[in-house]
């Protein structure tokens, strides 16, 4: 396992483990296994715990600057990796979740305590959510336009 993700402490110096440490083990165990996921992805990632919105999050360098990109959120019942640009990413395997919420930009993956997580899937949509966040404004807006487009155009083959 790769170990060389950056972990700064929260605002009140809290770290991951001890965020952590209040869930059941199988929670404990799945957002251990997302973190691994996101360390594994992108080893450059810095991971801290905010503990005012009850996540791990994750920045990404980006020239001068640091992007927040993703998250996993521990509930009780279940675990979220998140993805801060979801509605922007490419998700052919429609495993993110969000839009039936009405939230404007962040998508979502559920997994409960134990459950087996799809690795490979997982490192794809965080590698995605990761390449998005990098990308100006403007270049992601540009992607739902094309997407709208394709969409369109879809529709009215279809009916011919």
């Amino acid at each position: 396992m790769d170990t060389s993700l950056t972990e700064v402490p929260g605002a009140d110096g809290l770290p991951v483990e001890a965020f952590l440490a209040g869930y059941p083990v199988g929670i404990r165990e799945t957002a251990n296994g997302l973190r691994a996921i996101v360390r594994s992805a992108l080893p450059n990632a810095i991971e801290r715990v905010r503990p005012g919105c009850r996540l791990v999050g994750y920045d990404i360098p980006v020239g001068k600057r640091k992007v927040y990109f993703a998250f996993v959120i521990p509930e009780p019942a279940h675990v979220h990796l998140g993805f801060e640009h979801g509605i922007f990413m490419a998700d052919p395997e429609r495993r993110l979740e969000g839009a039936h919420l009405r939230l404007r930009k962040v998508r979502f993956v559920t997994f409960k305590g134990g459950e087996p997580v799809p690795e490979m899937s997982m490192l794809e949509l965080t590698r995605e959510a990761a390449r998005i966040a990098a990308m100006t404004r403007e270049a992601r807006f540009s992607l739902l336009m094309d997407r709208d487009l394709m969409i369109r155009i879809d529709r009215v083959q279809d009916r011919q």
